[in-house]
This record gives structure tokens, C-alpha cells and sequence, in this order.
């Protein structure tokens, strides 16, 4: 009976190494993968506990399953058109598949060095598909970084989702650089794109300053032919009058002298006006007394009676 305590205590001690032997766990930020005598039989995703036989026949790998950020290196490459960029990638990735990662690449040098290649040529693949004013440009219309960035997602997903069990989450470009000579021929190539755009505004604005002079003149042209038609027109009638008036003072001036005073009073009082004028102006004397008019032809017939008269005696 002495020894039952120990007995039990031995027992416990036993079962805690044999459970602690058999079986493990997995943690909300892990996955793990199980190989016996180095031959995967079993990968665990999902936290939990878990059982296995004890090592050597059994051994557990586990692997952060969070999403890992990696920046690739400073990398120069040619766009499409040929100029030679400086870019910086970068990826954000996670084991999905604990086992083909472990078959793949299972340490932390070899994963560097197959993330750093993968991103390193389908960075260049894709950066050569485009020309250099889809990654900088004075229209944004036209800067395409995110189809490029896209199209290298698609890239890194085909080449490492199935068959090394990583699965790339989201790819960027950090940083773009240019080195001097490019950056001054880039510089050149804006300059030369803001003269041009200047030419242009300034070529519209003389147009349209051509467009409203040409109109300004033919308006004026217009206008001038207007006016020099009215004044023919009124010298032809102001020419029309005077034969008249001029016919009526070479048959009688009188008469000629006595219409023209009367036309002028028609025309000062056609109006309510206030005109103060003496009484032997012209043409006020009309309104005191009807002027004695001698026709011209009573007056010739007079001479030719006395005439005849002559005659006769």
C-alpha cells in the first residue's frame, strides 16, 4: 500500500510524456504539416489539437500561415518603348498549402531566394509589355499603374498558388526611379509636350482673332456700303428738290421765294413748338399779310397788250 501513491504519481507522469509525445497543436496563425520518416502524410490548416504518433515516427512542421509582406531589391529594366526604369516591387503572400511549400521550398533562405526570383521576372515580363508614359504621364487618363500592378498579381498567382502552395495576395510597386540621363530626357520630352500644348493655345487664340477681325471688316464693309447707298439715295432726293425749287425760280422767283417760306413754316409749326420770331421775318410776315404776287405770265400778256397797243399808235 506504500508504494501506491508513487505507483499513481509514475502513472501520471507516464500518461502526461505520452500525451505530450502523441499529440500537438495548432495555433489561430499557423498550419502545420505532419511527415513520417520524411514523407508528408497529413496537413492541418485549422487550429485545434491534434494527435500523431510519437517522434521519430511522426514529426510536426509548422508554418506562420499570416500574410507576410516581402520587398523585392532595387531592380533596372526597359519598358516596351526601351527606356531603362529603376523599380522596387513588392508583395504581400501566405503559405496556403503546407505541404507542396514544404516540398518546394521549406526554408526560410530558400523562400527569399524563389520570392525574389519570382518577383524579380515577372516584374521585367510585365514592365515590358508597357511604355514608360503608362507609368508617368501629365494626363492621368493615361497612367495605366494599376492594370501594370494587376497584371503582375495574375502573374505571381499562376506561377506560385499551385505548385509551391504560396498564395500572393496583393503585388505593388513601391518606388519608380529614373536614372540622370532618362530623367532629363524626360524632362525634355515634358518641356517639349507643354510648347507644343502652348503653340496650340496660342494658334486657336489667333485664329480666333483672324475669324473676328475678318468678321469686324465685313460687318464695317457693310455698313459703309449702307450709309454711301442712303446718302445717294438722299442726294438724289435733296438734287430732285432743287430742280424743282430751281424750275420754280427761273419761272417765277417770287412764287419760288413765297412756297420755300411757306414749306419751312409748315414744317416749324407741323410740331407743338414755341417759336419767337419778328413780325417781318421770314417766314413770320406770312402769318401778318398775304404777300402781293404778280404772276409772271398776266405780266406778259400786260407788255404784249401794250405792245400791240405801240402797234397800232
Amino acid at each position: 500500500m506504500r508504494r501506491l501513491p508513487k505507483l499513481i504519481l509514475v502513472t501520471a507522469i507516464v500518461v502526461l510524456l505520452g500525451f505530450k509525445l502523441c499529440s500537438y497543436q495548432v495555433r489561430e496563425t499557423e498550419s502545420a504539416l505532419i511527415t513520417r520518416f520524411g514523407k508528408p502524410i497529413a496537413e492541418k490548416t485549422e487550429p485545434g489539437l491534434y494527435f500523431k504518433l510519437p517522434t521519430p515516427f511522426d514529426v510536426v512542421h509548422k508554418f506562420d500561415s499570416r500574410l507576410q509582406v516581402f520587398e523585392g531589391q532595387q531592380e533596372e529594366t526597359t519598358t516596351k518603348g526601351g527606356e531603362p526604369v529603376i523599380i522596387t516591387p513588392y508583395m504581400i503572400w501566405k503559405i496556403s498549402q503546407p505541404q507542396h511549400f514544404f516540398e518546394r521550398v521549406s526554408t526560410d533562405v530558400e523562400v527569399q531566394k524563389f520570392l525574389l526570383s519570382q518577383l524579380r521576372n515577372h516584374a521585367n515580363a510585365v514592365v515590358g509589355k508597357h511604355y514608360f508614359s503608362e507609368f508617368v504621364n501629365t494626363d492621368p487618363d493615361k497612367i495605366k499603374f494599376d492594370q501594370i500592378e494587376n497584371e503582375l498579381l495574375q502573374a505571381l498567382k499562376e506561377s506560385t498558388e499551385d505548385e509551391y502552395g504560396i498564395t500572393v495576395d496583393s503585388v505593388g510597386i513601391k518606388k519608380l526611379e529614373l536614372n540622370e540621363e532618362v530623367t532629363q530626357a524626360v524632362f525634355e520630352r515634358m518641356r517639349a509636350d507643354r510648347q507644343r500644348k502652348k503653340e496650340d493655345i496660342l494658334g486657336e487664340g489667333r485664329s480666333t482673332a483672324t475669324r473676328i477681325r475678318t468678321d469686324a471688316d465685313k460687318k464695317k464693309q457693310q455698313l459703309l456700303a449702307a450709309v454711301e447707298s442712303r446718302v445717294i439715295a438722299i442726294k438724289g432726293e435733296g438734287d430732285a428738290g432743287a430742280a424743282k425749287y430751281y424750275k420754280m425760280l427761273q419761272d417765277d422767283p417770287e412764287l419760288a421765294m413765297y412756297l420755300r417760306d411757306l414749306e419751312a413754316l409748315a414744317k416749324i409749326l407741323e410740331n407743338r413748338s414755341t417759336v419767337v420770331l419778328g413780325a417781318e421775318t421770314d417766314p413770320m410776315k406770312l402769318l401778318r399779310e398775304v404777300p402781293e404776287l404778280e404772276s409772271s405770265k398776266p405780266k406778259d400778256s400786260k407788255a404784249s397788250q401794250q405792245d400791240s397797243e405801240n402797234k397800232e399808235k
